[in-house]
């Protein structure tokens, strides 16, 4: 059993993830920093608090499972995976190596605590919902948790799939907005506008939790909420800053896909261990 961590210990973690961020792409010259920065808090609260997994057993049946649906920010999954202690802490320098089992996008039948294969945007929620199902049809008390990007809503099997959601009264399912409004051609508005994203989700039947992205506290107590709701999914709206924790990076489209260099990777950590 997970000893509860406190806030300050796991903004500890956090920042470690971060850090791990950061040495992946830059060992790989390539991937995606600004969003997996972004949802760093989030997954190091569900990862070392929340969930209920076993490194040991990471196949268990009432596990809870996660859905990282857009897959291009494995770098994030892949620090709290490791750190959890699913596969050795060094491997992430491997990350996107052509021999590596850690690729770009995660992929379940390699990576060990990767619930499912993702990379190709908007199709994350619909497999979220089948474990939802099973889950419900299996009598299991496990939870299901989504991660979405906002640019990633433009995607119209979202819409179909949140119908779903709601058509089978999956409260044990809970999906995760990273609305940093930000996507790889600009902002959300620019470039395909889907606010209001709450009303929408709400529209869909969805009970809607607006929290600060990066505030710990806040992200555990909508966890806790979350389970408290009955007949009907959860949608936690989660305002984030892409690129979060390097100065340089926060809410710049351009560190969307892009490597730092040498200078930029040392000012980066330097920054974050400050």
């Amino acid at each position: 059993m997970l000893k509860k961590l406190t806030v300050k210990e796991l903004e500890q973690k956090a920042r470690k993830v971060r850090e791990d961020i950061l040495e992946e792409v830059y060992q790989a010259k390539s991937g995606h920093p600004g969003g997996s920065l972004s949802i760093a808090d989030i997954l190091t609260v569900l990862y070392f608090r929340e969930m209920n997994i076993d490194p040991e057993n990471p196949n268990g049946e009432d596990r809870d499972r996660l859905v990282l649906s857009k897959g291009h920010c494995s770098p994030a999954l892949y620090s709290c995976l490791a750190n959890r202690g699913f596969f050795p802490v060094e491997d992430l320098k491997t990350f996107r190596h052509i021999d590596s089992y850690l690729q770009g996008h995660p992929d379940k039948n390699k990576v060990p605590g990767v619930d499912m294969t993702t990379g190709s945007l908007g199709q994350g929620l619909s497999c979220a919902n089948g474990m939802a199902i099973a889950g419900k049809m299996n009598q299991k008390s496990y939870r299901v948790y989504c991660i979405l990007g906002d640019g990633e809503i433009e995607e119209g099997q979202v819409w179909e799939a949140a119908m779903a959601s709601n058509q089978y009264q999956l409260d044990n399912l809970c999906i995760i907005i990273d609305n940093n409004n930000l996507q790889i051609d600009g902002t959300i508005e620019e470039v395909m506008n889907s606010y209001p994203i709450d009303k929408k989700f709400e529209s869909f039947g969805f009970q809607i939790i607006h929290i600060d992205g990066h505030d710990i506290d806040e992200i555990i107590k909508a966890f806790e909420v979350a389970k408290q709701i009955k007949g009907k999914p959860t949608c936690i709206i989660a305002k984030t800053i892409k690129g979060k924790g390097v100065d340089f990076m926060e809410n710049q489209a351009g560190w969307h896909g892009k490597a730092p260099n040498d200078e930029q990777f040392q000012q980066a950590i330097r920054g974050l261990k400050a």
